[in-house]
């Protein structure tokens, strides 16, 4: 699981296991160690709703999704899920959960898990 934080937007990109996994067993986590703390971060599949929200609390960061979104996102074509959370003084948090593809340039990091790239030039 790859978190990416840039503003006020959230971005995370799984693996095939790792989307396999929030649609079967719900719950996901990872952690990044600093020298007295830590971050952890985390994808939570809910029963309720029909959109992203998230939430932050004692240094975790926690995606809620939705049970109807990830249900048959295994073998779909779906590629992600976004959406505005509202927040405080008309502003939002942007949310965007999706597939990770295999990368296009020449990378060092192992993406045997990932998905095809669709822009793969055949």
């Amino acid at each position: 699981m790859k978190l990416r934080i840039k503003g006020n937007s959230i971005r995370i990109r799984l693996t095939k296991t790792e989307v396999s996994a929030i649609a079967t067993t719900g719950y996901l986590e990872a952690e990044t160690l600093f020298v007295n703390n830590k971050l952890v971060y985390a994808l939570q599949r809910v029963d309720e709703g029909n959109t992203l929200t998230a939430a932050l609390e004692q240094n975790k960061i926690t995606v809620f999704v939705p049970a109807e979104l990830t249900k048959d996102w295994p073998v779909n074509n779906i590629v992600g899920f976004e959406a505005n959370m509202p927040l405080a003084d008309n502003k939002t948090l942007f949310l965007l959960v999706e597939k990770d593809f295999v990368c296009l340039d020449h990378t060092d990091e192992d993406q045997s898990d990932n998905y095809e790239n669709p822009n793969k030039a055949c």
